[in-house]
């Protein structure tokens, strides 16, 4: 059964894009649309006869669509079981094929740890990873793709073993009970927090040192990793020389790791932190990025904006409890989504015009959207389709586009062996040390998914093409059409550059018929459309019929 909406209202003036680039694609990827009744010229897809392929239109700025990787689990090009920087390369076209022109690679800088939170060397490559060597040829690779590469950037604390922290240790452990440290013998004192005294907070004894003579310093994520002293000049120094080494290395971006606890209770000198660190990266490179992991509440993140740094991830929007997931479960309505995206824009700009939201659904930290959404495959499509209408740069978590799932709350559960190929073994990690399941997935590897047109990881290669044909998605004002917005509808348009364009959602399961007439639609045409079945959205005499949880795209 079709629900029939009526809607009227004064249409306003529409404005065409003046500007298309790059090529032409294939019509199948578009499938979905079509457009029939007289006056009106037919959209891309594959239902109808007159298809017309659209032409990308990507914009080289810092709105990207970004592909989270966890080296170690993503592909391995030497055989040893462990990813590498060689085995991203490899799958750069693959990326690339999918719609992604930024990746963010968790850790790569030597560390103990398999997750390599704990860096040891700023300036060198781990050696399972491969060699600057690897790296550098990896940055060239991505550049010639037209993909932009961020590292991770962990400066919150250093790892134990670290040659600053361990020649400290050594030198606080030589003295007497009485004497005070000399930065002037050994300057590593102050790049971290040291105390005779256990203070508040969460604090550790380093060893060797005599009785009555203790020091003691704050690892608030754990004793392997203590943490740094931000305000120490000699430390900044050498940070801007690590950041100096990676921009000549090719490097687009950072992502800061634990941005909110480089002081615990000083928010303030966080803000002024990342500012330094931006503002000095912009001077060698203008078109540097910058986003970092605030996982606090909207609030907060609205007060971090104050830093006048591009990109908070947008944890608010995330994971089970957040609008994203919740609207495609029908827990959330259409109206609530649409309204959330307004509020954000609104917020957020208002503190920093030149903020760029960084929405995702779930990442490295955080158990996969599989688990969240009980691996109903229409649930996580739908997901990927709400998000990949928000402004900002989205982040995908690599094997989110196949549905991969985790299992409990470890962390090596979370950041699995990348599911390529249930019959081709090459290039497929053995995962973390520590993992206690295998890749698991309800769904196929990405080599058949490839093949499938109905399958999750088209899913996401149409949405990001979505993306990619229309510009105003990622950066345009959001107004909403409240005629057309209500439990399971939902109307916004998007200016961007004298462009306009409508993004009309159905969230409910059933088919639903939106009355275009009299509303800021009418005379749009269709450019994109995404369903989670085989069903396609059409368009005649102003009346566009939508299958359940699908989105379209007009013009």
């Amino acid at each position: 059964m079709v629900k029939q909406k009526q809607r009227t209202k004064t249409p306003v003036k529409q404005r065409l894009l003046s500007l298309c680039l790059a090529i032409a694609l294939l019509t199948a990827l578009l499938s979905g649309c079509s457009t029939s009744g007289t006056g009106e010229s037919a959209a891309q897809g594959t239902d109808s006869g007159s298809e017309t392929a659209a032409e990308l239109n990507i914009v080289d700025d810092n709105y990207r669509n970004y592909y989270e990787i966890f080296v170690y689990s993503f592909y391995d090009s030497d055989g040893d079981g462990i990813g590498d920087l060689n085995g991203v390369a490899e799958k750069l076209d693959y990326i690339a094929d999918m719609g992604f022109n930024g990746i963010w690679l968790m850790p790569i800088m030597p560390s103990p740890s398999y997750h390599k939170y704990d860096v040891t060397d700023y300036y060198d490559i781990d050696p399972v990873y491969g060699t600057i060597e690897d790296f550098e040829n990896l940055v060239e690779e991505c550049h010639s793709r037209g993909i932009r590469l961020i590292i991770d950037m962990v400066i919150n604390h250093s790892s134990s073993q670290h040659e600053w922290f361990t020649t400290a240790c050594e030198y606080l452990a030589s003295l007497d009970a009485e004497e005070e440290p000399d930065v002037t013998v050994c300057p590593y004192v102050e790049y971290y927090h040291f105390s005779r005294e256990q203070e508040s907070g969460v604090w550790y004894e380093i060893p060797g040192a005599a009785e009555g003579a203790e020091w003691y310093y704050e690892g608030e994520f754990s004793s392997e990793m203590p943490d740094l002293n931000l305000e120490c000049e000699a430390l900044k120094s050498e940070l801007e020389s690590i950041a100096d080494f990676w921009l000549e290395k090719g490097v687009d971006g950072f992502r800061m790791d634990a941005a909110m606890h480089f002081d615990e209770t000083n928010g303030e000198l966080n803000r002024s932190i990342l500012n330094w660190l931006y503002t000095y990266c912009c001077e060698t490179n203008p078109d540097f990025y910058m986003v970092s992991e605030v996982w606090a509440g909207s609030s907060t993140i609205e007060s971090y904006y104050a830093s006048e740094t591009p990109s908070f991830f947008n944890f608010p929007n995330s994971s089970v409890d957040g609008v994203i997931e919740k609207t495609a479960m029908g827990t959330a309505t259409a109206e609530k989504f649409v309204n959330t995206m307004l509020t954000d824009q609104q917020t957020y700009s208002a503190v920093y015009a030149d903020y760029i939201d960084a929405p995702f659904l779930t990442n490295h930290d955080q158990v996969r959207v599989a688990n969240n959404l009980q691996n109903n495959e229409s649930n996580m499509k739908m997901a990927c389709g709400l998000m990949m209408t928000m402004n900002g740069s989205p982040f995908v978590y690599y094997g989110e586009e196949i549905g991969m799932m985790s299992k409990g709350q470890s962390d090596e559960n979370k950041r699995i062996p990348m599911y390529w190929s249930d019959t081709d073994t090459t290039g497929i990690t053995v995962g973390p040390e520590n993992m206690t399941q295998g890749i698991g997935s309800a769904f196929a590897a990405v080599d058949a998914q490839l093949e499938d047109e109905t399958s999750i990881l088209s899913y996401y290669k149409k949405a990001l093409l979505m993306r990619n044909q229309n510009p105003e998605i990622a950066r345009g004002e959001i107004t909403i059409v409240e005629e057309l917005t209500g439990e399971d509808t939902a109307a916004i348009l998007k200016t961007w550059e004298e462009s306009t364009i409508a993004i009309l959602y159905s969230t409910d399961t059933e088919a639903v018929a939106v009355d275009l007439t009299g509303t800021a639609l009418e005379g749009m045409e269709l450019q994109n459309c995404l369903t989670v079945g085989e069903e396609g959205i059409t368009l005649t005499d102003g009346v566009v019929t939508m299958p359940g949880q699908s989105i379209c795209v007009l013009r």
